[in-house]
């Protein structure tokens, strides 16, 4: 599994890929100081599975950085790492495709906890590659979203009713996305629908 690492700032650099690898050791992480060398960076080092990008870079500000990524890797996981307050662009982050906004004020196990997100465990990432699980290796968060989801309830809807924000909402989806080997919503009902699920 390959990290990018997107930020201008080499201790920052460091310092991501010092947490990346205390979360999954030995993981190939690769630093990027600009957005406009990131393609030529995957050219040489292979193609990304988690980017963490920062919003504020030489050659791109705020949500340009997050626009030009998911254009580029719509189906890799994006992690905004960055000094802008949460309450200045979070919402706005997450609306234009990223996958999890951290602050780089926060504490490292905050971090550690939001990467460990997209960092499966080598046992987990081996079951991801197998076939899909029955209803009952799935997590009961999980299963709860299946029935939320048949219930036609929004995000926000889903992150009331579990009393969570609707970014870790959107977290919990794409994890369950990705066990089901699906992309969205509608495919992941119909997954549902098609096997029996919605009795679980």
């Amino acid at each position: 599994m390959t990290v990018y690492v997107i930020d201008d700032h080499p201790l920052m650099r460091d310092a991501l890929t010092m947490l990346v690898q205390r979360v999954r050791p030995g993981l190939k992480v690769v630093s990027v100081a600009k957005l406009n060398s990131l393609e030529s960076t995957v050219e040489r080092q292979g193609a990304p599975e988690l980017i963490c990008l920062d919003l504020k870079l030489p050659d791109t500000l705020g949500l340009s950085g997050v626009h030009a990524v998911k254009a580029k890797f719509p189906n890799v996981p994006l992690v905004v790492v960055t000094g802008s307050e949460a309450s200045e662009c979070e919402a706005a982050c997450l609306e234009a495709g990223a996958n999890l906004f951290l602050e780089k004020a926060s504490p490292p196990n905050t971090i550690i906890e939001g990467l460990r997100t997209f960092l499966p465990s080598d046992k987990e990432a081996a079951s991801a590659e197998g076939t899909v699980a029955a209803p009952t290796k799935l997590s009961k968060r999980q299963k709860q979203l299946i029935l939320m989801l048949d219930q036609g309830l929004s995000n926000k809807d889903i992150a009331d009713k579990l009393t969570i924000s609707e970014h870790t909402v959107k977290v919990h989806f794409w994890r369950l996305f990705r066990r089901l080997g699906v992309n969205s919503r509608t495919q992941a009902l119909h997954f549902a629908r098609t096997n029996g699920w919605l009795g679980i």
